[in-house]
């Protein structure tokens, strides 16, 4: 339990711990209801949420869905008894041409639906669209997504999303062996005599959750083929932390779930830290393009840029935009990007639209673009 509340504080710290009480419990009453079913509803159930969960996550604008034919719950005595539900409760629907027409999004549909379902009069319907939820976001976090490492991440600094990876530096200890071991993948080729390739991940990426997924290593340079694929690894941890919030926005209690929790910090972490390397990545490519425009005189008619750099708030890679050299003809000097990025570094540090681990982040950028042209 203590383990548990500390991997919440880490991977949720916004959460006080009489919150995570109440989820804590809340989480645990849907866990024994659904133990108190037979075995044919929660396999009934498990097929109906295996469905919704393809439905949701693939972004299908139509569904359907059964609710089972029973249900136990429990009277006011604590004693077990099956109800039946009634038939023309059974069978559910979403989606279709005119929720296409409303623009109506099918995850807000179904959690809509499910609530009017537990809110219904009628006990046996109640109680068997509070199992399908429970179902389905337990599909959602435990089976629909790969297991990933177990990892430790640090924060740069203080209140800082935790995204830098704590392994041993040589690789070569007792503690790594298990783990090095582990960590292959193979590869879509085969060698001549049609045996799969095994390819060990390089250093760097065994610390992460993820490691197939790391595109970056510390120095931000590319471990990849090219800057698509490394794009492609980003959405991809994009698209499983995607997985991860839905499963809380369709029920909240989720986050006291150790499996969600484990998941979202290995997976956060991971996020960020090489959402932050791609933009610190393609910084260093436009200073080269800045430079090498440079040696061809293409830069005296002004220069304006549109530096990337990743939100930790939206998790995402935005774009921050400032006129280094104002149009004309101005002869390009480096000193006049040092001073626009000065300026421009005053009004961040001022800004109150990022948060304090972006606002560094995006200072660093501004950073690494002065240190450059000061040489």
């Amino acid at each position: 339990m203590l383990e548990q509340s500390l991997l919440i504080n880490l991977s949720s710290p916004g959460i006080t711990e009489n919150t995570t009480s109440q989820l804590r419990r809340e989480y645990l009453a849907y866990v024994n209801l659904l133990q108190a079913q037979p075995a044919l509803v929660q396999q009934f159930l498990g097929v109906q949420a295996a469905s919704l969960a393809e439905a949701v996550v693939g972004g299908l604008s139509h569904i359907r869905f059964t609710l089972p034919d029973q249900v136990v719950v429990k009277d006011q005595d604590l004693e077990a008894k099956t109800i039946p539900i009634p038939v023309g409760y059974r069978q559910q629907e979403l989606g279709g041409f005119l929720s296409r027409l409303k623009h109506t999004n099918l995850r807000t549909a179904l959690s809509s639906r499910l609530s009017d379902l537990e809110n219904s009069e009628n006990l046996a319907v109640s109680y068997s669209a509070i199992l399908l939820r429970h179902v389905l976001v337990m599909h959602l976090v435990h089976s629909i997504l790969p297991v990933g490492k177990s990892v430790q991440y640090i924060a740069e600094k203080k209140g800082d999303i935790p995204s830098i990876p704590v392994y041993n530096e040589s690789l070569s200890g007792s503690e790594y062996t298990a783990d090095a071991e582990a960590a292959i993948f193979k590869e879509n080729r085969s060698t001549e005599d049609g045996a799969e390739q095994l390819k060990p991940y390089v250093d760097t990426a065994r610390g992460f959750f993820m490691p197939q997924w790391v595109a970056f290593d510390e120095q931000h340079h590319l471990l990849v083929a090219d800057l698509n694929e490394a794009t492609a690894q980003i959405d991809a941890t994009k698209r499983y932390l995607f997985v991860l919030q839905t499963a809380v926005r369709l029920a909240p209690y989720m986050v006291a779930d150790e499996e969600y929790q484990r998941k979202r910090y290995g997976i956060l972490g991971q996020l960020v830290n090489q959402g932050r390397a791609l933009a610190s990545y393609e910084v260093e490519e436009i200073i080269r393009t800045i430079k090498q425009r440079v040696t061809t005189h293409e830069l005296d008619r002004g220069l304006s840029l549109s530096l990337p750099y990743f939100n930790d708030q939206t998790l995402r890679l935005e774009i921050y935009r400032l006129d280094a050299i104002p149009a004309g003809r101005v002869m390009f000097v480096p000193a006049f990007v040092v001073l626009a990025v000065r300026a421009e570094g005053a009004k961040v540090a001022q800004d109150t639209r990022f948060n304090k681990s972006t606002r560094r982040h995006l200072l660093m950028i501004l950073s690494t673009l002065e240190e450059t042209f000061l040489r």
